[in-house]
């Protein structure tokens, strides 16, 4: 058995691609780093029996995923992860909210146009406050409250004229802004003259978003959101708090491990949901609707590895619960190579 995992950026290796590595390694399992710009990379992967891209936010990644993954799969036949059903709505509010709602789930009410005119005669009778996001986006980067109708006029011009920048919402209501931090700041800044001065790409992030405009239901009355991640038959939960005096909690880094505050029919939702749609790994964002029924804002195949590694233990489908820490590698790897005795070796805390 031969496991291939594509590099990073740059042929790199980050500590998350690692922990498949040395998974593998430890259970025998052979495994080679394959990168799309070498010569040898399709007749390698014709050699696997399990490609890894772990494609993250970068438009670079996106470009790629889309290129080569539909060809692997359903041309040639290759086990990948994640597959096409897991990650084609990667990173898109959008192609997760019209997907998920025809099949019912409960995803917030979101407004979505890609005309002008409908997106400001909307903005003329909406109700406020509401939710603007850029359709990608991490860390609650690209989300913003909006509380009348001339600030949601404001970015309608705006992304159907020059557009949107991840990252640059022209608003002092964004994270980047409203929790301004000048020692962040100057290290970014420090960052980018290195970057300048070496003739390296200054941002992943070169895709404009515009012609289009996404508005969600705001949700009052939410302190924290649910991260309920599914991988297989586990369910590995903990809470996010918001930010202070803010709505928003993804990338607040305050993290509440206690399971005895989990909302199980969250769980039990998103297990509804993976089973449904093929999902081999998903998390997805709980919080509770204006009738205290729950409601998810999005989805994500990836993830923080660490912090599903704190949680204390998972339940499965029928909400049995499991002690132990667990690698999402470790389970997503058990599950696609079908080892249910894969095992798991011990990290170094820093790895």
């Amino acid at each position: 058995m031969i496991v291939g995992i594509h590099t990073d950026l740059h042929g790199q290796v980050c500590d998350y691609l690692i922990k498949y590595e040395k998974i593998l390694n430890f259970n025998g399992i052979d495994t080679i780093r394959v990168d799309v710009n070498q010569y040898d990379f399709w007749n390698k992967i014709k050699t696997l029996d399990l490609f890894i891209f772990r494609w993250q936010h970068i438009d670079d990644h996106r470009q790629l995923a889309y290129t080569i993954l539909p060809i692997l799969e359903s041309k040639l036949g290759i086990k990948c992860f994640p597959n096409w059903d897991t990650c084609w709505h990667f990173d898109d509010k959008i192609r997760q909210y019209y997907l998920l709602e025809q099949f019912g789930f409960p995803i917030i009410k979101s407004w979505i146009f890609w005309d002008k005119a409908e997106a400001i005669s909307w903005a003329n009778y909406a109700e406020y406050p509401s939710v603007f996001k850029l359709k990608g986006g991490a860390s609650s980067s690209n989300v913003i409250l909006v509380n009348n109708k001339e600030k949601s006029i404001r970015l309608i011009n705006k992304m159907f004229g020059h557009g949107i920048y991840s990252g640059r919402i022209p608003d002092s209501g964004t994270t980047k802004w409203k929790f301004f931090n000048l020692y962040h700041q100057l290290r970014e800044w420090k960052h980018w003259i290195i970057k300048k001065l070496r003739n390296e790409d200054l941002t992943p992030y070169w895709q404009i978003n515009k012609n289009y405009v996404l508005f969600q239901e705001f949700m009052p009355n939410n302190q924290f959101d649910t991260r309920v991640t599914v991988i297989g038959n586990r369910a590995f939960a903990f809470r996010r708090l918001n930010r202070e005096n803010d709505f928003r909690s993804s990338g607040s880094g305050k993290l509440d491990y206690d399971q005895e505050k989990i909302d199980l029919a969250f769980v039990s939702m998103a297990f509804e949901i993976s089973r449904a749609m093929n999902f081999q790994s998903m998390a997805y964002d709980f919080l509770y609707g204006k009738d205290n029924k729950p409601v998810f804002c999005e989805v994500s195949y990836t993830f923080v590895d660490y912090a599903v590694r704190n949680c204390p233990g998972y339940w499965d489908s029928d909400l049995n619960w499991y002690e132990g820490h667990f690698w999402p590698q470790y389970c997503q790897l058990a599950d696609i190579l079908n080892i249910p005795d894969l095992q798991q070796p011990v990290f170094d805390d820093k790895e």
